[in-house]
């Protein structure tokens, strides 16, 4: 029976506090690893007492006292209080804790600092939302008996300060809410090509200079956005901007004592600060101060890119050398981060200097002179009683076994292995979704709370030396607070329950967004500019052959969407959507949530089309299962190029993916006949990073091209049943991924078969 209309219907996920609250009273996130609640409550009254069993605990205090100052009054102490923090012996897992909230008193307990803090973080979210308002009759938290420890020690974000620029202010307001949901390491990216950001006295013009720039295209295009948008969050915020002359330049930089007063900051809050000084690449922001320690004479490459230090030079690893010397003065920490990462060394092949340090060191390639470099730097590191951390290119480079490996380069899957088999620590940043730079989607959540941190460890001493997870946050898009905010929020709390919960508490996806859910009362409260969870109920293109529906579902309660049809972003004055929408006519909706604050979210575009069903191709006669990949050395960034690059080779693929052998610099093109049972409307979900276009019959049906990070388009097709000719053109330059699903009328994914293709 052919199938003449389609409606977009889906279950609505209005998750509400109330609803959720029948089931579970409290609710915290990270999920604690042993919770149990009791009836009845403990009141917080004006004048409470914290007491504090050991000295060392008076931050931790401090720190709760600035948490219940907006609820109630109190007094720091130093023995028994209405709150009591303890410190105890025994041996725990750092940042391990006990609490139990009983009708008397408040008792954490922990054998370290660390602890403690977490505990705090725990009672901050045990607080009623509307806490944060006085009251007169006290403020009233659930009695519960938790023991808590974390996963992992390492429970990273880093922020980006190089391609925009973050004050004093603003960095504290991260740092805070990494400690709500209890991550405790920031990685603080200072230099890049774009600015340097920290006083480095022995080179003043690092930021008399180095910090300041004109408007470059990063800039401009977050200007662009904004107006695209409607969307203020994207403009560059004027406190950032100064006047030389005739110029506007954008910048700033951190003071050396901004700097401890931003490490005293995070201590208090139980976060180390590991701070990252990018050498040898990334390095243009100093270059262009310090001419001379680039390769003599060939400054003027690669300023768009990533100009690198010249590594034959005495005087260029003294002047590395001399800036880390002030950096190690200024972070406690034992970690500090090299970088190290995407050098690009076509100068090296021509500089005097740099061949000359090959032949001196007895060295093959430049590959090896950036080994010898990283090694030169490791070993002054240790000298200073540092431990040097790498982005996962470092991994070859022959280090000690101190050094630390970051592993970001997904497609890269034996960069892991290999740092475990030498006996290296690890961290994971694997940017497929620990990258919060990235665009989000509907899966962004989903594929970081399903991150196995644990698939490339064979043993159990290999898992030993997996220090935990980090994501990060590049910011050549974002250059506001507001906008850090946008991407990171709610991604950082789905790392926060992959990075503490063990498996007593792991979560599912649909548990954590009931989870969730009783967050965002509390983020309103703290003017958290956080992204709303996507809505759901219709997909990027939809297909109708009489009658199509737009009917949202929402993920929050008392969300607010507004629509327009004419091309316009919508505003607090668009129309409200109010339930089913009838489509008859081919239509493009542009959608927009608000938050209750009346601040909107990313636009989110859908487009319904009225066709009828598409006949298939009663000629064809194709002879095998599968599709034929026709592979080309292809370096561009537009699917439609790709056939004008040299092939490289044909295979037979079973499904839509990337063949085994292909690697490197890849433009491929799958073509065949794809293989419709009956006359029906079909849903296709094409994820790729890079760039990729599904066509039909010779008609675009999925439109992912361009350079992108990965991302899923769903598209739908009404096809007469019999064979379509298809064909998918996918670019990418490292090796990265691509999918094609079918979606059912359940919503349910599968991976289509060699039985679906024929060529």
């Amino acid at each position: 029976m052919k199938r003449r209309t389609i409606t977009c219907v889906l279950t609505v996920l209005c998750f509400s506090h109330i609803l959720f609250g029948q089931t579970e009273k409290v609710s915290i996130l990270p999920a604690p690893a042993h919770i149990s609640e009791s009836s009845g409550t403990y009141t917080l009254k004006n004048g409470i007492k914290i007491g504090v069993s050991n000295k060392s605990l008076l931050p931790a205090a401090l720190y709760l006292q600035s948490i219940l100052q907006g609820s109630v009054t109190s007094k720091v102490i130093t023995g028994k209080g209405d709150i009591c923090l303890q410190l105890e012996n025994g041996a725990q897992k750092e940042g391990a804790y006990s609490l139990q909230v009983n009708a008397k008193n408040i008792v954490a307990k922990s054998s370290s600092y660390s602890g403690i803090i977490a505990a705090i973080s725990t009672i901050h979210q045990l607080l009623p939302v509307e806490s944060v308002q006085k009251t007169k009759k006290g403020v009233q938290i659930p009695l519960v008996n938790i023991k808590d420890e974390p996963r992992f020690a390492w429970r990273g974000l880093m922020l980006d300060a190089s391609r925009h620029f973050w004050n004093k202010e603003e960095v504290k307001r991260v740092l805070d809410m990494m400690t709500l949901y209890k991550l405790n390491k920031f990685h603080w990216h200072l230099t890049d090509d774009q600015g340097w950001r920290i006083e480095i006295k022995k080179y003043p013009l690092l930021t008399e200079k180095g910090a300041w720039r004109t408007f470059n295209s990063q800039d401009k295009e977050c200007m662009r956005l904004a107006t695209e948008q409607n969307n203020p969050d994207f403009l560059i915020p004027e406190n950032k901007l100064k006047v030389a002359g005739k110029d506007t330049l954008y910048g700033g930089f951190y003071t050396q004592e901004d700097i401890k007063e931003i490490v005293a900051y995070a201590s208090q809050r139980g976060i180390e600060v590991i701070p990252e000084i990018d050498m040898p690449g990334h390095f243009l922001a100093a270059i262009s101060q310090y001419p001379d320690v680039a390769c003599t004479g060939l400054i003027g490459w690669g300023q768009t890119f990533s100009s690198p230090i010249c590594p034959g030079k005495d005087s260029s690893l003294e002047f590395c050398k001399n800036i880390y010397k002030e950096v190690f003065a200024l972070f406690p920490s034992k970690y500090v981060h090299l970088g190290a990462d995407e050098v690009e060394k076509s100068n090296w092949k021509k500089c005097q200097d740099c061949q000359n340090r090959i032949k001196k060191e007895g060295l093959a390639s430049e590959e090896a002179l950036q080994a010898w470099f990283v090694r030169n730097m490791e070993q002054f590191f240790k000298e200073n009683g540092k431990r040097m951390i790498g982005w996962d290119e470092v991994v070859g480079d022959g280090l000690s076994k101190d050094a630390v490996i970051m592993w970001w380069r997904s497609w890269e899957k034996g960069a892991v292995p290999s740092a475990l088999a030498q006996g290296k620590n690890v961290v994971l940043s694997p940017n497929a979704c620990f990258y919060f730079d990235y665009q989000q989607d509907k899966n962004s959540l989903k594929s970081i709370l399903e991150f196995d941190p644990m698939s490339n460890a064979t043993d159990i001493a290999q898992q030993n030396l997996i220090m935990g997870v980090q994501a990060n946050i590049w910011t050549e898009y974002i250059p506001s607070m507001k906008r850090v905010e946008y991407m990171i929020v709610p991604r950082m709390i789905a790392l926060s329950q992959v990075a503490w919960g063990n498996k007593a508490s792991k979560m599912s996806t649909a548990d954590f967004m009931k989870a969730l859910a009783s967050q965002m009362s509390r983020l309103d409260k703290m003017n958290v500019n956080y992204r709303i969870t996507d809505l759901d109920g219709f997909y990027n293109v939809n297909a109708f052959v009489n009658e199509g529906h737009l009917n949202i579902s929402c993920p929050l309660p008392g969300l607010e969407v507004r629509y327009t049809t004419d091309g316009t972003v919508p505003t607090k004055s668009s129309p409200l959507y109010k339930g089913d929408l009838k489509v008859t006519e081919t239509t493009n909706f542009m959608l927009r949530s608000f938050r209750p604050d009346g601040t909107g979210c990313d636009v989110v575009n859908t487009k319904f089309i009225k066709e009828p069903y598409l006949e298939a191709d009663a000629t064809a006669s194709p002879q095998e299962n599968g599709l034929l990949a026709i592979w080309h050395d292809f370096r561009g960034n537009k699917c439609a190029d790709i056939t004008n690059a040299p092939k490289k080779g044909e295979y037979t693929v079973d499904n839509i993916s990337i063949p085994s052998e292909v690697k490197g610099n890849i433009g491929l093109v799958l073509k065949g006949y794809l293989q419709i049972p009956q006359d029906d409307i079909y849903t296709f979900a094409l994820t790729s990073d890079d760039g990729s276009i599904f066509s039909i019959d010779g008609n675009t049906v999925i439109d992912n091209d361009g350079p992108h990070s990965p991302r899923e388009v769903i598209a739908q097709k009404a096809l007469k049943k019999g064979l379509h000719p298809i064909e998918i053109r996918y670019f990418d330059s490292n090796g990265g991924m691509l999918q094609m699903c079918l979606i059912n009328k359940n919503g349910e994914k599968t991976i289509l078969s060699k039985d679906w293709f024929k060529h």
